[in-house]
């Protein structure tokens, strides 16, 4: 397996700590691809996460969010009617499973289901209004607007 390096990030970035390690825990982890899932853009700042978890309950599924990293879960919880059963073949996986996404600054989510068989998980973008761009308005003349002030106070 190659290695990346992200060190020249470290020497010419300031601030971006957090990306990196985000970058380096994604290549590092080996993904199993269980369950499949779906990251769907729904809107310009919402999204949805479905997962195929047929065969799971909802006592069987945990969602947590958790600095900014978003762990869903899912355990079978073995009882004697499973140990007693035969199979000639068995295809349908009831392996537990743990997925991580890590979330951008600003995304939360907002809701979980299930529904025919995908467990379907809503994120939302809220940027602080303090983070949004503002129009910043052009005066003409010589005056600023310190100097305006000052002249009015005296």
């Amino acid at each position: 397996m190659t290695a990346l390096d992200f060190t020249p990030l470290f020497r010419s970035a300031i601030g971006f700590d957090r990306l990196v390690s985000v970058l380096e825990s994604t290549y590092r982890s080996e993904p199993s691809g269980y369950p499949p899932y779906d990251i769907e853009v729904t809107g310009d700042d919402t999204y949805r996460i479905s997962m195929a978890v047929g065969g799971f309950s909802e006592q069987e599924l945990s969602v947590q969010v958790k600095e900014s990293v978003l762990m869903v879960s899912g355990a079978h919880k073995e009882g004697t009617k499973e140990q007693e059963r035969r199979f000639l073949y068995r295809g349908i996986a009831t392996r537990n499973f743990e997925r991580r996404f890590h979330l951008a600054d600003y995304v939360k989510v907002v809701d979980a289901r299930i529904e025919d068989g995908l467990l379907h998980i809503d994120l939302v973008r809220e940027i602080p209004e303090s983070m949004k761009p503002r129009k910043i308005d052009i005066r003409t003349g010589g005056n600023s607007l310190l100097e305006g002030k000052a002249e009015k106070a005296a």
